[in-house]
C-alpha cells in the first residue's frame, strides 16, 4: 500500500501552498543523492518526496487526492508508476533547491558534475467514454493513439552552440554589477542535442507520427472528468529524452435507466394501480445486470427501496454505494365505463381513504434520509 503523501512530507492535510513547498524542499535537501552517494533508502525517499511534491503543488491533483486518494491516480500514481526519472524530478522541481547545491539551481552538480539536462516529449491528451457497468466494474481499455516516435535509423550529436548543456549562459555589465542569465538553447531547443542523420521521411528532429494501441487500466469507481495519465505513452523526446505522458480524461455515458449520485445508483420504478394493491414482482437494472424485486401490497407512491451495495464502488475503496428504487404509482388517464363505475363506487370506500401512517415519510424527510 502506497503511503500518504502528506505523511510522507510531515504536513497536516490543510497545509498551504507554502508549507507544502517548504516541507517539499526541507525533504529534497535531506535526501538529495549528493548527501548521500550510494544510498538507495536516501534516493527512494528522494524520489517519494518528489512524487508526494508534484500530486500536492497542484491545485487539481490535491483536491483530487484528497478525495479519492492514490485511486484517484490508479494507472497513473503521481508519477506514473516510476515512469519518471531523477532528470525528470530536476526538471520540474531543480528551482526548489535554490543555490543549496550549485551547479544551476541544484541539478547541476547531480550525477557527478553532469550540465545537461533531459528533456521531456510533449503529453498527449485523449477522452474515454464509459458505461455506467464499465465505471462499476472496473475495465482494461485499448486505445489506437498517434504519437511521434524517433524514427528508426535517426542519430543525434552533441549540439555545438550549448556545447550539450541545452542552456545559453549569457554575462551582463549592469550598475549592479556582472548579472548572469541563463535561457534556452534556440539551436537544440533545450535537448542539447542535435539530428546527425536521419531517414528522409522524419521530420526535422528525427521524428516519424506513428500509431499505436495503448492498454488503459481504469479502476472501479472513477467519476466524470476524472483524469488518469499513462506515463511514456506521450510524443517521444528528440535525443536521449524520455516520452510524455498520455492524460485520459473520463467521461461517463448516460445509463438508460440508472442515475448516479455519487457512489449511488438512482431508478424510477412505475407499477400500476393493481400492482400496488396486491404487491408484484417486477424485474429491475443494476449495473450487474437484472434483479428481481418484491414489491409488498398496499406500497404507497413515492415509497423508496434500498437495495445495499448495489451501486458503484467507491474509488477509495470503501465498500459500494447503493440502489435507490423510487415507486411510482401509475395514474391511469384514460378509463372505460366499467372501470369509472368502479371507481366511482369506491370513493367512498373506508379501504380508499388516505390513512398515512408513521412509517410513510413526508416527501421532505425522505429527500433528507436519501442524503443522510
Amino acid at each position: 500500500m502506497k503511503e500518504d503523501y502528506y505523511e510522507i512530507l510531515g504536513l497536516s492535510k490543510n497545509a498551504t501552498a507554502a508549507e507544502i513547498k517548504k516541507a517539499y524542499r526541507k525533504m529534497a535537501i535531506k535526501y538529495h543523492p549528493d548527501k548521500n552517494p550510494g544510498d538507495d533508502k536516501a534516493e527512494d525517499m528522494f524520489k517519494k518526496s518528489a512524487e508526494a511534491y508534484e500530486v500536492l503543488s497542484n491545485p487539481d491533483k490535491k483536491a483530487r487526492y484528497d478525495q479519492f486518494g492514490h485511486q484517484a491516480f490508479d494507472g497513473s500514481g503521481g508519477f506514473g508508476g516510476g515512469g519518471m526519472n531523477m532528470d525528470d524530478i530536476f526538471s520540474q522541481f531543480g528551482d526548489i533547491f535554490g543555490g543549496a547545491f550549485g551547479g544551476g539551481g541544484g541539478f547541476g552538480g547531480f550525477g557527478g558534475g553532469r550540465g545537461r539536462r533531459t528533456v521531456k516529449g510533449s503529453n498527449l491528451r485523449i477522452r474515454v467514454q464509459l458505461t455506467l457497468e464499465e465505471i462499476a466494474n472496473g475495465v482494461e481499455k485499448k486505445i489506437k493513439v498517434k504519437r511521434k516516435k524517433v524514427a528508426q535509423g535517426t542519430t543525434y550529436k552533441t549540439c555545438t552552440t550549448c556545447n550539450g548543456t541545452g542552456q545559453m549562459t549569457r554575462i551582463q555589465n549592469t550598475i549592479l554589477g556582472r548579472m548572469q542569465t541563463a535561457t534556452t538553447c534556440s539551436t537544440c531547443s533545450g535537448a542539447g542535442q542535435i539530428v546527425d542523420q536521419k531517414p528522409t521521411n522524419a521530420d526535422a528532429h528525427g521524428m516519424l507520427a506513428t500509431e499505436e494501441t495503448v492498454s488503459i487500466k481504469i479502476p472501479a469507481g472513477v467519476v466524470d472528468g476524472m483524469q488518469l495519465k499513462v506515463s511514456g505513452k506521450g510524443n517521444d523526446a528528440p535525443g536521449n529524452g524520455i516520452a510524455g505522458d498520455l492524460l485520459v480524461a473520463i467521461e461517463e455515458k448516460d445509463h438508460p435507466t440508472l442515475k448516479r449520485e455519487g457512489d449511488n445508483l438512482h431508478y424510477d420504478l412505475y407499477i400500476s394501480f393493481p400492482e400496488a394493491t396486491l404487491g408484484a414482482s417486477k424485474e429491475i437494472d443494476t449495473v450487474s445486470g437484472k434483479v428481481r424485486i418484491k414489491v409488498e401490497p398496499g406500497v404507497q407512491s413515492g415509497k423508496i427501496l434500498r437495495l445495499r451495495n448495489k451501486g458503484i464502488p467507491s474509488i477509495n475503496g470503501y465498500g459500494s454505494g447503493d440502489l435507490l428504487v423510487h415507486v411510482n404509482v401509475w395514474t391511469p388517464k384514460t378509463l372505460s365505463k366499467e372501470q369509472r363505475a368502479f371507481f366511482e363506487k369506491m370513493t367512498d370506500d373506508e379501504h380508499f381513504q388516505p390513512k398515512p401512517e408513521k412509517e410513510d415519510k413526508s416527501f421532505f424527510e425522505k429527500v433528507k434520509d436519501m442524503f443522510s
